[in-house]
């Protein structure tokens, strides 16, 4: 048994709240990384150099030859014809002022709506849960970010048709609009409500687009005069890297692509200048890389998708420096992105799901996720993405053809470990593993999920985060950053208070032991939770305690499960089951509420598996069953428990049952 104790964050107790927009700079020393090209060793494939990365190639003369060869010819046809009916249909306005990507979603349950080239009228938008939904001027500004980043992928693919082919119809095509955003550039209005941004209408989709545009300009020079090179650098790329300074001089997710946006017009520009800021200022790449990488080569504001996030903001200007030349500047923060890439292949689940803390949209991801180790495979090759990307067509691909190897080795087994400075732990005993998420680095993107927990045994998914919806939907606030949406204890409904670090108490993976502790989870109270494998059970064991001068109050417990209960005839409907409660509880449907002593059981069919799932409260509790959200338009099976008191202890026992 070991006794943890955490890194001091005293310094980090500066505030609280959810997803901030520009100031996620954790406080205090970098994250220490120890020799970051070594770690992950096995899943790297290292060069001659004996670096695990290796710099991009584009062979042009190759690709011409290859492109004639027969499994080649269709996808040279396909990218053609894509970009041919692209180019002779589809034009950007400069009436047409950018929305945000969040704000395109239903007003039903916060799915994403599906995306047409279409112009929308009143009735052409749908979603998976809603055929029709009313067009508004919100969703016609999101659907325009939604064109305008289609468009300029499209310059990119024309420009790439035109090295390949040497036609010069792409390449005056691509130019012309490039063209027409400089010349325009200005007549878009400066949009502050998701900090600056002229082209797109967050910050970070500039710099998105801003790297679109740099790499469509650097595929187009052997075309290129110099006087509309100049017009391009002047009247909109260093313009837009001048915006994107302006804002996230902070550490970030946004500020990495902010400061790569920026980094790249500095090397197609040749500008030393904005190099030195882009990479060594104050917020610089080194910066965010230091700070916002933890050691455990996980990205600060936790969430596993940001880890891919910035990986991606990083790996186009990793890319552009190597074939600069650049790169004996950036080898320590080469290597480490490299490590934030394969980080979450150490925390799947069996079944390849990987935990989902903080306010990712779109459900648990997993690993490996082959499309990405392939899509990075140029500069960060490993075994798995050179083979999935030899089984690719792409521009990468064709270009830079990849080295499969003869054999791809299985992923080394996952064990138990802490994962101390990203305020978590894995635990795997037996058939469980469990996840546990007992605090945060930051506020930024911080949901209210502190001592929450994901779990499975074997391959059955027994309970997964949701993660979130798009941020411009109500439910994002309303419901699934609060505690309700999560495996934690509440206090009058309500979860965490307010983001904290907590402290992990004991980590004993002999014993399939862990326990946690946040010392202000809300005002006045106090809540430690241990959980406990072996091979028959998991036993989670949540004690909360109110200060001694308090009234009494409602404690209670979330557990979702992802799996079908069968629900006893002594649960009757509870109409009123959301009144005098946060709002969050009216997204859960079909309540079913009844009042026990000291015990409740229940029996789960998860996938193929029975569970038999134990409630010990003692003396009276309220427990109720109801259909609650999962990600869009999924939903699942969810228990509350609530007693009222100073104090309440919760033990849970989860157990396979053989009924078939």
């Amino acid at each position: 048994m070991h006794k943890i104790a955490c890194r001091p964050l005293c310094s980090l107790l500066l505030g609280c709240g959810l997803q901030l927009a520009d100031a996620a700079t954790p406080v205090g020393a970098p994250f220490p990384k120890v020799r970051p090209e070594q770690a992950f060793a096995d899943l790297k494939v290292y060069g001659a150099d004996s670096l695990p990365w290796r710099v991009p190639q584009e062979d042009w003369a190759g690709a011409r030859q290859r492109a004639t060869e027969p499994s080649w010819q269709k996808w040279v046809r396909d990218q053609r014809a894509s970009v041919d009916d692209w180019m002779s249909r589809r034009q950007d306005r400069p009436e047409w002022v950018a929305g945000w990507w969040h704000d395109f979603v239903s007003p039903k349950d916060g799915s994403f709506l599906v995306w047409t080239p279409e112009v929308p009228g009143e009735e052409t938008l749908a979603s998976r849960s809603d055929p029709k939904v009313r067009l508004t001027p919100k969703l016609l500004a999101a659907w325009v970010f939604g064109f305008r980043s289609r468009h300029v992928e499209k310059m990119v693919e024309a420009a790439h048709l035109f090295r390949l082919t040497g036609e010069p119809k792409y390449g005056e095509w691509a130019a012309s609009q490039l063209d027409f955003y400089a010349t325009n550039y200005l007549k878009w209005p400066i949009q502050t409500s998701k900090v600056k941004a002229r082209l797109m209408h967050q910050s970070l989709d500039d710099a998105t687009l801003t790297v679109r545009l740099v790499t469509a300009a650097r595929l187009l020079e052997p075309m290129v005069t110099p006087a509309r090179k100049q017009l391009w650098l002047v009247q909109l790329l260093r313009r837009e890297a001048a915006l994107l300074e302006e804002t996230f001089q902070s550490v970030h997710n946004i500020a990495c692509w902010h400061r790569a946006a920026a980094g790249m017009v500095a090397l197609y520009g040749q500008d030393e200048a904005l190099w030195q800021q882009a990479v060594k200022g104050p917020y610089g790449l080194r910066r965010q890389i230091a700070d916002g990488v933890t050691s455990d080569y996980f990205w600060f504001e936790q969430s596993l998708g940001y880890n891919s996030f910035v990986v991606a903001a990083l790996t186009p200007f990793f890319k552009y420096a190597a074939q600069a030349g650049r790169t004996a500047e950036l080898r320590v923060e080469i290597a480490t992105v490299e490590n934030l890439m394969l980080a979450p292949l150490s925390i799947r689940f069996p079944n390849g799901q990987l935990p989902n803390p903080a306010d990712v949209s779109g459900g648990p991801g997993h690993a490996p996720n082959l499309s990405s180790l392939a899509g990075f495979s140029q500069l960060y090759p490993t075994p798995a993405g050179l083979a999935e990307a030899a089984r690719q067509k792409s521009w990468t691909t064709l270009l830079d053809p990849p080295r499969a190897p003869a054999v791809v080795p299985p992923l080394p087994p996952v064990t138990s470990h802490h994962l101390e400075s990203t305020r978590s732990v894995l635990l795997r005993r037996g058939p469980w593993q469990v996840y546990l998420h007992y605090g945060q680095v930051h506020p930024s993107h911080a949901q209210a999920e502190a001592l929450n927990f994901e779990l499975c045994h074997g391959d059955t998914d027994l309970s997964h985060d949701p993660g979130t919806v798009g941020y411009g939907s109500p439910l994002h606030r309303g419901y699934y950053t609060t505690g309700l949406s999560h495996n934690v204890p509440l206090i009058d409904g309500l979860g965490q208070e307010a983001w904290q670090p907590g402290e992990c108490l004991v980590f004993d993976p002999a014993a399939g032991r862990v326990a946690a502790r946040q010392s202000n989870y809300r005002k006045d109270a106090s809540v430690t939770r241990e959980l406990r494998l072996d091979e028959a059970r998991l036993v989670d064991v949540v004690k909360v305690q109110m200060a001694t001068n308090s009234a009494p109050r409602k404690l209670g417990l979330v557990l979702h499960v992802q799996g079908k209960v069968t629900v006893p005839p002594g649960l009757l409907p509870e109409a009123q089951f959301a009144t005098g409660r946060p709002v969050g509880f009216s997204y859960w449907k079909d309540p079913r509420s009844a009042t026990f002593r000291d015990r409740a059981v229940f029996e789960v069919l998860c996938g193929k598996q029975w569970f038999r799932v134990t409630f010990q409260v003692t003396g009276p509790f309220r427990l109720t069953h109801a259909s609650a959200p999962d990600s869009p338009p999924r939903r699942r099976d969810a228990f509350y428990l609530e007693t009222t008191g100073r104090e309440a202890l919760f033990t849970t026992t989860v157990e396979p049952l053989n009924r078939r």
